[in-house]
């Protein structure tokens, strides 16, 4: 029972959504008085059926956790204490209007970190906080992970933020490379128990195969373990559609009349067969030919790419030969192959298909000329736009929920340059590796003290599936919403004193009118004051959630569909509402200038010459390469002060096969030097067979023993920062994404 609690305290059980990851697994709570006293998996939940990881049952000691920040933090005489929230909004309209006095608004970044979409007043707030920002200087988490991704969907089938998913529970052949998801739980895709969907594939008779340069937790329990040289995924894939083509195995399907490209594919692809490619991938040209095969034969077969195969030099190049294998093999929007979501807040219309396609390059950053790529520059440009001197030069920063400092490539560099900003405001529950340089901290309540729905989780969902919770806690100070809609009013010029009143009313009014306005909407033309007054009664965050669900296909169209979807509706289910699974919504999702699905768009094919070189350059059998990993206590690097989630043995260690130890002279358990082009460190090694030779693996998010922060678990577990390896300079130029997997790296013994 955890501290203040007594046994008389009358027990209640409430209904969540675990948001640690992307699974949304529902959970059951039980609280007695102000404590959470027991989270365990919801069985009445459709979509998870009561299946929980070990980190969806410390929601209460994340809660309870007395590091976590409850008030403001302002810098005084070089120290960072405690201030009240006027004090703080004061302090950084302040600051903040000196810098755009002097240096304009160009003198300003944002950096979005990935917590914000795992929480519904952020994932709203966002926007417009951005918006009022004034300036094209943006980065996210996105260019760490899936920015190939977003590139992809964009340019064959224009919509950026629509992700193929694999159909799991329908599937009857599933490739997978670059993926661990018991580990993650499933990356760009949502699908509770991924585990158990997993094994129900090969249970009923399908087939799962994991390309990986570490046969991972996945790899040890599916059909077939294939080891990759990294970096090499896209060159690995090319070979399978070549293969396809030659053996005439290549069937399209319905979506035939809406494709181009086909034979532009074809002539990409024909130089990459599985004999050319066998000694730089590691997969010798039989192994490759079968899998090609076993994929195309398979009644439905679904291709997966994920981080490990995007955070690499040519991770657009693999991004994009997953869908072409996808589509080539019939399996794009078909049950059982790839599917995009019906989210149920959002609506499905039968439309024509075509629309504004998709456009990247709309601005560039200053040193080095990066195009914008949906919206964003990449996060690896960030510490040399801060050191370099001139107009534009960024001297402020904003960051929401980013760790920069443990997760941008170079970490040395950074924690320089963001030591050296004018001003910097974090909005942030810890005083972290990053804060720790923050002239200000605004630390939002607990996620148990917000309304939650997981609005961009069940967008990436392989089933269609709603879920609403009030907040568990009442929160007496500000809200997340009341947070961000200050500090989009003090950088609107509106001052530190406005109302955030004016915020949230211009969102529910704004969302309200673009329904209204939509000819295409299920409410065009209807009574705004009718719609508005319907809204009435609810928080800011409800209201636009309400609207969202109301119009959306599932919804009730505010009476119009009676025994439709509303908020609530929605809330007399506390375990959630499963609508079914995904279907089928191509042509009528394409969203290209064309109106088709463009296979061979000129960014992609122009890039493609990158991956065709790596065909004629020398490889070095000696050189070592470095992957990340994942683990399933583990997300990124804000869970590390969780006790139970950092107990035992410890996991920052450099995993080795041990032919390369022994080769180098290195033993298990001994401590090793790990060095880079940009960086270097100590760590103890692991030696394993589950490693490919020539490959050792570093999880990311650890190095929490530096001066200055306030996470006394995660110090005492501190672990090494690999992103100190990470090279800056190097990244995968069509999308901008870090390099974060296949560094070259030099291992020796440490005495």
């Amino acid at each position: 029972m955890p501290p203040g609690t007594t046994s008389s305290e009358e027990t209640r059980t409430v209904h969540r959504t675990c948001n640690l990851c992307e699974a949304t697994c529902g959970v059951t709570l039980e609280i007695a008085g102000d404590q959470v006293v027991r989270v365990r998996g919801d069985k009445e939940d459709p979509f998870s059926q009561g299946f929980i990881c070990p980190k969806g049952s410390t929601l209460g000691e994340l809660h309870h956790d007395p590091d976590r920040l409850q008030t403001p933090l302002v810098r005084r005489d070089g120290e960072l204490v405690p201030a009240t929230w006027d004090e703080a909004f004061a302090e950084i309209e302040t600051r903040l209007g000196g810098i755009f006095e002097e240096h304009g608004r160009s003198s300003l970044a944002l950096i979005l970190g990935n917590p914000i979409v795992h929480h519904l007043a952020t994932s709203l707030y966002v926007r417009p906080l951005v918006l009022s920002a004034g300036t094209t200087n943006l980065y996210s988490a996105s260019t760490l992970d899936q920015m190939p991704q977003h590139l992809v969907s964009g340019l064959l089938w224009g919509d950026p933020n629509a992700f193929p998913l694999p159909d799991l529970d329908r599937t009857d052949h599933l490739l997978m490379l670059g993926a661990n998801p018991l580990a993650s739980n499933g990356s760009l895709v949502t699908a509770p128990d991924f585990p158990g969907r997993l094994k129900a594939i090969s249970a009923r008779g399908g087939r799962v195969v994991v390309v990986d340069p570490r046969k991972s937790e996945t790899a040890e329990r599916v059909d077939e373990h294939l080891f990759i040289r990294p970096g090499t995924d896209a060159i690995w894939l090319a070979a399978l559609v070549q293969t396809l083509f030659e053996e005439k195995l290549d069937s399209i399907g319905r979506l035939e009349p809406w494709l181009d490209g086909v034979e532009t594919i074809r002539s990409l692809v024909a130089a990459f067969t599985p004999e050319r490619v066998a000694d730089i991938c590691g997969i010798d040209a039989e192994t490759t030919r079968r899998q090609a095969r076993d994929l195309a034969n398979a009644k439905a077969g679904a291709v997966y790419g994920r981080m490990g195969a995007h955070t690499v030099e040519f991770g657009t190049s693999a991004a994009w030969m997953t869908a072409i294998l996808n589509v080539v093999t019939g399996n794009f929007d078909r049950p059982g192959g790839v599917m995009t979501s019906s989210p149920v807040a959002s609506r499905v219309d039968d439309r024509e298909p075509g629309g504004r396609g998709f456009r990247t390059g709309r601005w560039k950053s200053r040193l080095k000329g990066y195009p914008e790529i949906n919206g964003e520059f990449p996060a690896a440009g960030l510490a040399e736009e801060i050191e370099t001197p001139g107009e534009g030069q960024t001297r402020a920063v904003i960051s929401v929920a980013s760790n920069p400092v443990r997760s941008f490539p170079n970490s040395k560099r950074l924690d320089r340059a963001f030591a050296d900003l004018d001003f910097y405001l974090a909005f942030d529950i810890y005083l972290n590796e990053s804060t720790r340089h923050a002239d200000v901290i605004l630390p939002p309540p607990s996620g148990l003290c917000e309304e939650q729905y997981e609005l961009t989780f069940l967008g990436n969902a392989v089933r269609s599936f709603a879920k609403y919770s009030p907040p568990v806690f009442k929160h007496e100070g500000l809200r997340d919403e009341d947070i961000m809609a200050k500090v989009a009013l003090i950088l609107r010029g509106k001052g530190a004193d406005a109302d955030p009143a004016i915020i949230h009313d211009e969102m529910v009014e704004e969302g309200v009118d673009r329904q209204l306005k939509d000819p295409a909407s299920p409410i065009a033309g209807r009574d705004r004051a009718e719609i508005l007054a319907e809204l009435e009664g609810l928080s800011p965050i409800e209201k636009q959630l309400d609207l969202r669900l109301r119009t959306g296909w599932q919804g009730d169209l505010f009476g119009a569909k009676p025994g439709g979807l509303s908020l609530a509706e929605l809330a007399k289910k506390p375990s959630g509402i499963d609508f079914g699974p995904m279907i089928e919504r191509f042509p009528g999702r394409l969203k290209t200038k064309s109106g088709h699905l463009e296979l061979a768009p000129a960014e992609l094919v122009e890039d493609w010459k990158r991956v065709t070189d790596r065909l004629d350059e020398p490889m070095d059998g000696d050189q070592l390469l470095l992957i990340g990993r994942r683990h399933v206590r583990s997300n990124n690097s804000w869970m590390h002060n969780i006790p139970s989630l950092v107990k035992g043995r410890s996991r920052c260690t450099l995993l080795m096969n041990p032919a390369d130890a022994s080769k180098l002279g290195i033993e298990a358990g001994g401590n090793c030097e790990v060095s880079s082009a940009v960086g270097k460190l100590t760590v103890a090694v692991e030696t394993t067979d589950s490693m490919m030779p020539g490959v050792v693996s570093l999880p990311h998010g650890w190095g929490h023993d530096v001066k200055g922060i306030r996470m006394a678990v995660a110090q005492a577990h501190a672990g090494v920062p690999s992103n100190v390896l990470t090279d800056d300079s190097v990244m995968d130029v069509a999308s901008g994404n870090a390099v974060l997997n296949a560094i070259p790296v030099s291992v020796s013994s440490v005495s």
